[in-house]
């Protein structure tokens, strides 16, 4: 199979206000090129990555260290190709190298199938045995196609197989049911994986359209098109505003620094006025007046750095000084599929009145949950007989929702995860001698909560007739103005 690689330059090198992104002669295309993969990668290593629309087929070339993704749809490839460039996408320690395929159209067995059966390369399998396994099924369905994934909820009595190609999964959906095996069985097409938006997706696209970023029905209120169209916009802002300030070796940056800070300041008063975004760990460090802040997501990361250069960031009655701190470099895989599942640095435990002959108390917790890490901050909610504990770093929070099941006294309690408030939306206001700040000062209480938060707002804001969201965005506003 002949191919080309490209690559695009997401930012111009001269005027930020007229930075446009140059594609290659063959965008627009649904196939998405990646080069420089490991030897030995297997397709649901590749695959776990893609959240941006449903897969038609991925080709791994391994004689040439490199994998073809085609979608259905251009749309999905873009907003696949600026995630996956921005965010630097490495897999097992091989940073990719991102650029687009050849166009080509979609087989027509796979479009008819499509249109008429809403085929995806998922193949859901019902009315299943008890005491199958993996291992079986593989050995059932290969002879269809190469395999992505397997699933199976026993308790259900179903599984879910992903080929990693559509034709591939059009094929068993045809031929399954003619075994004698599986002729009393269940066999359709279910979602595919790669085309579930992601909580976080959902949270940056929210806030750049205006709407609540803790909204649950996001795809109810907006069309995927417009959510995949709106993420491809922030990806590039992100880009620009991280190189502007940092350079090219900037992009994909999830640290932001805050310097100028008192003396007093702790970690709990900076994640107060830390809003737009999921955070992976925070990291102060008195003695200098620092404080590090790296979120889960690098447009998270440009959207605070512009919201902050816009309107300041005041704590303790100081401007801080925001810059940009040491490039993190990409997300671990592990804690992506975690924040995938629900995962942040906040844990939820219910139930306290349930277990009347312990007494839970701040130190209690404190003393339970620093084996897994240091603690930002702990909440009691007595009337609701539930609390918060929230970490410093995403990765303690991880390990302490396992560890803290073990441990007898909170058998009997509901453990989950919370979430984030520093993934709140901001609302700007009014400070001291009429300087603007994000967040407000530190006026926090218990909770955390503070004037400028409005993810419990009932009613959104009104958006004038015909606004730019653009022009609306501080990341749009920031680029205008810098």
């Amino acid at each position: 199979m002949a191919f080309q690689q490209f690559q695009y330059v997401p930012f111009a090198e001269n005027s930020h206000d007229s930075a446009q992104i140059s594609y290659p002669p063959s965008y627009p295309s649904r196939t998405v090129y990646l080069g420089n993969i490991p030897a030995d990668m297997e397709a649901h290593e590749l695959l776990d990555h893609v959240r941006s629309g449903t897969v038609e087929s991925l080709k791994i070339v391994p004689s040439k260290n490199c994998a073809f993704v085609s979608f259905l749809d251009e749309n999905s490839a873009m907003l696949f190709h600026s995630d996956a460039t921005l965010k630097h996408l490495t897999i097992g320690g091989h940073e990719l190298k991102i650029g687009w395929g050849r166009p080509t159209p979609v087989q027509p067995v796979v479009a008819s199938c499509v249109a008429r059966y809403n085929a995806t390369r998922n193949v859901y399998l019902g009315s299943l045995d008890p005491g199958v396994t993996e291992q079986e099924l593989f050995d059932d369905l290969k002879h269809y196609g190469a395999i992505d994934t397997i699933k199976i909820l026993p308790e259900k009595k179903i599984a879910f197989a992903h080929f990693t190609s559509i034709l591939a999964a059009i094929k068993c959906i045809q031929s399954l049911p003619l075994v004698d095996k599986y002729r009393d069985k269940k066999v359709f097409y279910g979602k595919d994986r790669c085309a579930f938006v992601t909580k976080t997706q959902q949270h940056n696209a929210a806030q750049y359209l205006g709407l609540n970023p803790n909204c649950d029905n996001l795809a109810a209120q907006v069309d995927r098109d417009a959510i995949a169209d709106t993420l491809v916009r922030q990806s590039n802002a992100a880009a620009i505003i991280a190189t502007s300030a940092g350079g090219q070796g900037n992009q994909g940056n999830r640290t932001i620094y805050l310097g100028n800070l008192h003396p007093d300041s702790t970690v709990e008063e900076i994640c107060n006025v830390c809003r737009g975004g999921i955070l992976h760990h925070v990291r102060l460090i008195p003695e200098r007046h620092v404080c590090f802040i790296t979120f889960i997501d690098p447009v998270s990361a440009a959207q605070f750095y512009a919201m902050s250069s816009l309107h300041g960031l005041v704590i303790h009655n100081r401007k801080i000084k925001v810059g940009w701190g040491k490039h993190s470099g990409p997300l671990p895989n592990s804690i992506n599929l975690a924040v995938g599942n629900g995962a942040s640095r906040n844990i939820y435990i219910g139930g306290l009145d349930k277990i009347p002959e312990i007494k839970f108390t701040k130190e209690k917790l404190y003393n339970d949950f620093k084996v897994f890490g240091e603690t930002e901050q702990i909440n009691f909610y007595d009337e609701k007989h539930c609390c918060f504990v929230n970490f410093t770093n995403i990765s303690s929070a991880i390990k302490a929702i396992d560890g803290i099941r073990n441990n007898p006294d909170y058998r009997k309690c509901k453990i989950n995860f919370g979430k984030d408030r520093c993934g709140n939306a901001p609302r700007n206001f009014q400070g001291p001698q009429g300087l603007p700040f994000m967040s407000g000062q530190v006026v926090n209480d218990i909770t955390g909560q503070q004037f400028g938060d409005y993810s419990d707002d009932e009613d959104e804001p009104p958006r004038p007739a015909g606004a730019s969201l653009d022009a609306e965005n501080p990341m749009g506003i920031f680029r205008k103005q810098n």
